[in-house]
């Protein structure tokens, strides 16, 4: 169908987006021949119609081709958090799940759009897009060390077209990586004699963050106890100055080295990471030492079977740097007198002549090793002694030697407890045998107390040194052992023999202050009487120092604030009261304080004492002061109390009981509490009537107080009883009479104390209204008046004559020209000065409405006390004096007055 078209291709390789229309063109016509020919059947009308809607569908389809655009994105820049992507940069320790970025564009037709995020093949997935929202979110954690750009492809379609497009993301750093040591382990050989400050090594670590994170500077671990130092950009280590390196004491040094980076910011925190690495520094030895000879001192031995030529014995001499240590040369200074020679490599010293050639029993041979150096050159040299005897067959027992020959005891004499190690100086002791070979191997052993010393060797050729060492220091004990007694055994191993010999070994031990003083218990508790005398033993302090001598003495000693009334001997450790120390249980019955026992050089314990003061019934039972009287309801008991003031119990428990009573069999006590009351016939006072004559009721009876005490003290008195039946009075007022009956004094105190507060609250008033008239320039009353009461009409009509014209100045309607200062003086009104115009009395108030009465007894009219605020007067009124109808109206008011007053008969004041 296409090879008739070759146009068509022709266009599409030119042009692919030609190539659409191109083709539909030519598909309109093919299929236009097609259905012709399909529907040559068909009528020429319906033929024309399914052409005719078949044009018009490829025509809609061409023009809907023709005006589709592809969709596009937004490019909004480097910063921006929405678009295509371009330019984004993300820091490694962005969150998985964050969501980092939104792809945002738009479609020329208004098409909704969606969004797609590919990667190329073999590439890792590290987001995910939402393809509605063009949200996007980080679905793999991102690390720039291993990848530092993510390429991605982004697409952005309309349903019709898509568009795509590849971007580069950035990943930005973050300090997520800690520095790393390149080349470990470190070893560095460093010879001992190297300067102090060299620089003996070089420590590398690398951080593969940027930036301040990958930035590296190094510190040493333990500055102060290390003898390197490091610097801290380069990473050069150093020989601290002033610091040598000693092969002998000290062959490997471990530094510990760290590398700290310069921190930075890791999910929005500031992150400083290190790393530690081990640098180990081998020291070399350097020739600076002599030779030392192993296993001295050395001891050999020629038996009289000896070949002329055998060795005797090997002498070992190593050169002091073991690092690297030279050959040593060995050779014999003198003592040998031609009998003996030595290998000069191996040590060995070989007989040269027959045993019985030999003159001497006993050779000290000086032997010299000297260093050699590879050059060959002697450089240092050491001597030591060897002593060889001749000895003949297997005929002695292994023998022991002291300093001044054989001797089978040896004594020693050291103090206790020496540290565990510690070899017996002291035991000069020497074992031989004299015999040959294997006739002169023999065992050594230590026969006694075990654990406590060891011996070596244990198994001995011919002959050795023996060393005692000790092996449980704390069984070492003065307080357990003076002497300690041992045997020391030698028993030959493999002779038919078995020869044996045995030395005493004898350590006498020294004490030394090695024990505290203990107490016997760590408390003590006694008891002592309260009536016990001055100087009185309480208790016996008990404690014991194992130590001999003087550090085994003891002296005692008391402290604390219990301790006052006590003293203590301080050898016996006697505790005994001060001679003048009284103890009274009622006051304290408990002490306590603390004892000490200390011995010559300041050692001491301590142990609690508790002293209990024991009560003794030394008081008698006393009775209250007001038992002398008591009143007695008949039904109601009355009670009695005693008190006894000694501590405990029974001492201070008290009975009571009744010794007389007049008349006898009436009254009944309460021997425990100290309740009387009448026989329970006894109901009403005629009863008692009858039994006495006394009518007055008023009984006397002799009561005692005794407590339980042993012996036991009593108390008695008399009590009078007043006998009386319960009255028919109520309220408080009889209540108090009641209970004051027998304490009158109680009830004057009450009486002085209500008159006591009434006179202070009238002082008080007084005062008060003293100082407010003082400070107060108000006119007081002048004078007071006081007359009997008349038959008074109505308030209305005894007011009118009081009713007139207020004048201008308020103060004149009271001014009274006559006696102004006598009635000052009278109301005692101290503090209104005198002036020209007295003040006046005020117009007393109406008397109250009262009923009339036929009564003729007077009333009194109550005294005025009140004032009236003074007005300043006009001067041209007080240069020509009051008015006369001022005069006239307080002249008329007076008048009133007098004639009211003599009416009644009564003088007026």
């Amino acid at each position: 169908m296409w090879s008739c078209c070759p146009e068509i291709f022709s266009m599409a390789a030119a042009d692919p987006c030609e190539l659409i229309p191109s083709v539909l063109i030519y598909l309109y016509f093919y299929f236009k021949r097609a259905v012709l020919n399909l529907l040559q059947s068909v009528s020429r009308q319906t033929t024309n119609m399914l052409f005719v809607l078949f044009c018009f569908k490829l025509c809609c389809c061409l023009a809907a081709i023709q005006a589709n655009y592809a969709p596009y994105f937004f490019d909004n820049g480097a910063r921006s958090t929405n678009g295509n992507m371009a330019l984004l940069s993300l820091s490694e320790d962005t969150p998985v799940g964050t969501h980092v970025y939104t792809l945002n564009g738009t479609d020329p037709e208004g098409d909704p759009v969606t969004y797609g995020l590919t990667y190329e093949a073999g590439s890792r997935r590290y987001f995910s897009v939402d393809r509605n929202l063009g949200n996007v979110t980080l679905i793999e954690e991102l690390d720039r060390e291993k990848e530092d750009e993510i390429e991605v492809i982004v697409s952005i379609s309309d349903g019709l077209s898509t568009v795509s497009e590849k971007v580069r993301i950035l990943v930005t750093d973050a300090n997520d990586e800690s520095p790393e040591f390149i080349n470990t382990p470190y070893i560095a050989q460093v010879p001992e004699n190297t300067p102090s400050g060299s620089s003996i090594f070089k420590i590398e670590a690398v951080d593969r963050d940027t930036g301040s994170g990958g930035s590296i500077t190094y510190f040493l671990q333990n500055i102060h106890a290390n003898k390197f130092t490091i610097d801290r950009h380069s990473g050069v280590l150093r020989i601290k100055t002033g610091v040598t390196l000693d092969y002998e004491k000290s062959r490997t040094h471990f530094v510990v080295v760290v590398a700290k980076d310069g921190g930075g910011k890791l999910r929005g925190d500031n992150k400083v990471f290190s790393a530690t690495t081990t640098v180990t520094v081998n020291v070399e030895d350097v020739q600076d030492t002599p030779p030392m000879f192993i296993g001295t001192p050395y001891y050999g031995y020629v038996y009289e079977d000896t070949l002329a030529g055998s060795e005797v014995l090997t002498v070992v001499a190593l050169d002091g740097d073991r690092g690297k240590p030279n050959s040593i040369r060995y050779c014999l200074v003198n003592g040998s007198e031609g009998s003996f020679e030595i290998s000069n490599t191996t040590g060995a010293i070989s007989v040269i002549k027959s045993p019985n050639q030999l003159k001497k029993e006993v050779y000290e041979l000086k032997v010299q090793a000297s260093e050699v150096s590879p050059e060959g050159d002697i450089s240092v040299y050491a001597f030591a002694m060897v002593t060889i005897r001749v000895v003949d067959l297997n005929n002695h027992p292994p023998t022991f030697y002291g300093e001044n020959g054989p001797q089978n005891r040896f004594e020693l004499t050291m103090y206790e407890h020496p540290p565990e190690g510690e070899i017996l100086r002291g035991l000069k002791i020497t074992v031989n045998d004299s015999d040959q070979g294997a006739n002169a191997k023999f065992n050594l052993r230590l026969v006694g107390p075990g654990g406590i010393f060891r011996v070596v060797p244990q198994t001995v050729l011919n002959e050795a040194q023996v060393t005692i060492i000790v092996e449980n220091s704390a069984a070492i004990d003065y307080e357990k052992f003076k002497v300690l007694t041992f045997k020391l055994l030698a028993i030959e191993v493999n002779t038919p023999e078995r020869f044996s010999s045995t030395a005493d070994v004898v350590i006498r031990l020294l004490d030394t202050n090695d024990n505290v003083p203990k107490f016997s218990s760590d408390y003590y508790i006694a008891r002592i009487p309260e009536n016990s005398p001055g100087g009185s033993n309480v208790v016996a302090i008990t404690a014991t120092d194992p130590d001999s001598g003087l550090w085994g003495e003891v002296k005692y000693s008391i402290y604390g604030t219990g301790a006052d009334l006590f003293l203590i001997h301080p050898s016996t450790g006697i505790i005994y009261t001060q001679p003048w120390a009284v103890l009274d249980a009622e006051v304290n019955s408990k002490y306590n304080f603390y004892v000490k026992a200390e011995d010559t050089d300041g050692k001491y314990s301590l142990a609690e004492v508790f002293i209990t003061v024991l009560d003794v019934n030394d008081h008698s039972p006393e009775f209250n002061e007001n038992i002398q009287e008591k009143t007695m309801i008949i039904g109601s008991p009355v009670k009695i109390e005693a008190i006894d003031q000694d501590a405990e119990e029974p001492n201070n428990i008290v009975d009571y009981s009744i010794m007389q009573a007049d008349p006898a069999n009436v009254f009944d006590i309460d021997q425990s509490t100290g309740e009387i009351k009448l026989k329970s016939y006894i109901r009403s006072l005629d009863i008692i009537h009858n039994i006495t004559k006394n009518k007055d009721c008023i009984w006397s009876v002799v009561v005692q107080a005794k407590d339980r005490g042993s012996p036991s003290f009593s108390t008695t008195a008399v009590l009078k009883i007043d006998i009386t039946e319960e009255t028919l009075h109520k309220g408080p007022m009889a209540a108090f009479l009641m209970q004051t009956k027998d304490n009158p004094m109680k009830a004057l105190g009450v009486l002085a104390g209500v008159m006591g507060i009434m006179v202070l609250i009238t002082i008080m008033i007084s005062t008060a209204m003293f100082w407010r008239n003082k400070r107060s320039n108000k006119i007081m009353p002048v004078r007071r008046i006081i007359k009997k009461r008349q038959p008074q009409p109505s308030r209305t009509v005894r007011m009118e004559w009081l009713k007139f014209k207020r004048p201008s100045n308020a103060a004149e309607k009271f001014v009274v020209e006559d006696d102004a200062q006598s009635l000052q003086n009278e109301n005692s009104n101290n503090n209104v000065q005198v002036a020209p115009v007295p003040p006046a009395a005020p117009v007393p108030p109406p008397p109250p409405a009262l009923a009339s009465s036929g009564d003729a007894a007077g009333w009194r009219v109550p005294t005025v006390s009140g004032s009236l605020t003074p007005k300043f007067i006009n001067k041209q009124l007080k240069k020509r004096g009051h008015s006369s109808a001022h005069n006239a109206l307080v002249s008329e008011l007076k008048m009133r007055f007098e004639k009211r007053n003599a009416a009644i008969g009564e003088p007026h004041i």
